[in-house]
């Protein structure tokens, strides 16, 4: 497999893993939390890595997504201290933690490449770097096998549990009236959401990883209210996505994780543009379908 076509599966299946449970975190109104996971799992990084000495174990991944999963234990509880409201809690863990990281990145692993601009932007061709050779012959990134079982463990927990997750998107009470167990389910989902952020930062760093779990959920919900086709669009929003913002980042040399961010924007730009066009448009006949007509 060649460093191209490599660098372009794992810009799709990292986009496809982030996209899938993006649906949910657009539904229950929690994207700024990705966004305090995105940066709160940097020390878990470097915890893992002071341990381990291996940038490729799977410890950095554990460890990072349970930094991230105390971002999101550590905001609910103040929430419900009813202290803090709205998005406080996470204004006061999450910068807290990703300082932490950065001064342990640039006190003891500065030699590392834990360097803030991976850590902020990632890089793609970087993590596609090192190809997987069975019988001397490359089967493509190794870095893609990892998104690939990411994307494997998302779709089958969303699968399995895909009713209990549906009413506790909809409707959190009666979920817990017929006996889901909301908070065990909540946890375990945003523990997985934290698992595939860190399994994303290596690829697109701790930033840009929001815009491949929100914008094409997000850009899907214009256009459907049924939960079964905003999954189907948000997957094809995130391959389409992926594939263009790849192909434009090669094309002028630039970014390639920035330019697949660019790229959902500017399709929620359009998108949200022509839904807003067709409503008017709606309400411009609606309007003047209720005018009674002239009798003369």
């Amino acid at each position: 497999m060649s460093f191209l076509i490599g660098t372009i599966l794992l810009a799709v299946v990292t986009a496809l893993a982030c996209a899938l449970p993006g649906v949910f975190i657009v539904l229950r109104k929690n994207s700024m939390l990705v966004d305090a996971i995105s940066h709160a799992i940097l020390p878990g990084i470097v915890v893992g890595y002071f341990f381990t000495r291996n940038l490729d174990s799977p410890l950095l991944i554990l460890g990072a997504a349970l930094a991230g999963l105390v971002v999101v234990l550590g905001s609910e509880w103040l929430a419900r201290t009813g202290l803090l409201t709205g998005d406080a809690p996470q204004g006061l863990i999450f910068p807290a933690l990703f300082s932490a990281g950065v001064i342990l990145v640039t006190l003891n692993f500065a030699n590392v490449h834990l360097d803030v601009h991976a850590v902020l932007v990632g890089d793609l061709n970087l993590a596609a770097f090192e190809h997987l050779q069975v019988g001397g012959v490359s089967i493509g990134p190794a870095y893609l096998y990892v998104m690939l079982a990411v994307l494997a463990v998302n779709a089958l927990f969303i699968t399995l549990l895909y009713p209990r997750l549906k009413v506790m998107t909809f409707d959190p009470a009666f979920a817990a009236a017929i006996g889901v167990r909301t908070r065990i389910l909540g946890t375990a989902f945003m523990f997985l959401v934290s698992v595939t952020v860190t399994a994303a930062f290596h690829a697109v760093g701790a930033i840009l990883v929001i815009a491949l779990v929100v914008a094409p959920a997000a850009t899907a919900f214009l256009l459907t209210q049924r939960l079964r086709s905003l999954i189907a669009l948000t997957l094809a929003f995130a391959a389409g996505g992926a594939l263009a913002g790849f192909g434009i980042a090669y094309v002028l040399d630039a970014a390639t994780s920035a330019g697949m961010a660019v790229l959902y924007g500017i399709l929620f730009i359009a998108v949200f543009l022509i839904s807003r066009w067709r409503q008017r448009r709606h309400q411009r006949r609606g309007s003047t379908a209720g005018v009674p007509s002239d009798p003369h």
